[in-house]
């Protein structure tokens, strides 16, 4: 499990600035999508992409400059059946998503979705055509104990589908940092994304996006995004302003 063969220079990696926007947002917050296009003027160096309620996919979709891309929030391990409320990786790609996320934190702990399940849900979304952001990250306890490295890598091995670098995308988002203001920093941040990529299972690590998310804001996008290993960032909160927002996006040249 080797990040490359020594000696070759690594591909350079776009940067991809993602807001997920969770359960927040109405009709009346559709102007999100013009206020961001007048600020940035014109498509910023990064890659964008945007992840609003399953309500204001579509319609979000429709409003967006055609720099910013729309995706999912989670999908269904299954293509169709009864499983009311879910929506399937088909369903997402049939409305024009080209990304989804899966293993987010709060569906792990809030709907009990285990490493197995993450892994059937990212396959899924592969089968579709989307690709899937694998969310990964430890508790504040286990960082205390020494175990947020071991405890991160478990998840990765666990939940990430045996795919080719260019085909998922990896967010380390650790649990104590998502919401609470808190956040890693740039150089622990890059020490796991590090970790991350050196442990890539099929040698082509520097090929392999890895995302930072946990309380990323206007105020610390900077110092996140110029380190080696951190390709861009999975904003919470701050993605709902398109003033913050923007100024993260331009954090990331």
């Amino acid at each position: 499990m080797t990040s490359g063969v020594a000696g070759e220079t690594p591909m350079a990696r776009r940067k991809l600035i993602a807001g997920n926007w969770k359960m927040h947002g109405r009709s009346a917050d559709l102007v999100w999508a013009e206020r961001l296009s007048g600020l940035l003027g014109r498509a910023p160096g990064s890659e964008i992409l945007v992840f609003p309620p399953a309500t204001l996919r579509a319609p979000m979709a429709s409003r967006v400059p055609g720099f910013v891309a729309v995706g999912g929030q989670d999908c269904a391990a299954e293509t169709e059946g009864a499983r009311t409320g879910d929506i399937s990786a088909s369903m997402l790609a049939d409305l024009g998503a080209r990304y989804v996320i899966t293993g987010h934190s709060e569906r792990r702990r809030l709907h009990g979705e285990s490493d197995g399940l993450v892994r059937a849900k990212s396959e899924a979304a592969l089968k579709a055509g989307l690709t899937p952001v694998i969310c990964v990250g430890e508790t504040l306890d286990q960082r205390k104990a020494g175990e947020a490295e071991a405890v991160v890598l478990r998840q990765v091995f666990a939940s990430v589908p045996e795919a080719a670098a260019g085909r998922v995308i990896i967010a380390y988002e650790p649990v104590w940092a998502i919401g609470t203001g808190l956040h890693a920093s740039p150089e622990d941040a890059d020490r796991m994304h590090r970790a991350i990529r050196e442990a890539w299972r099929s040698g082509d690590g520097d090929q392999l996006r890895i995302l930072y998310g946990g309380s990323v804001n206007p105020g610390n996008a900077a110092g996140l995004l110029s380190r080696e290993h951190i390709d861009g960032a999975l904003v919470g909160g701050a993605s709902l302003d398109p003033d913050s927002f923007a100024a993260i996006i331009r954090a990331g040249g």
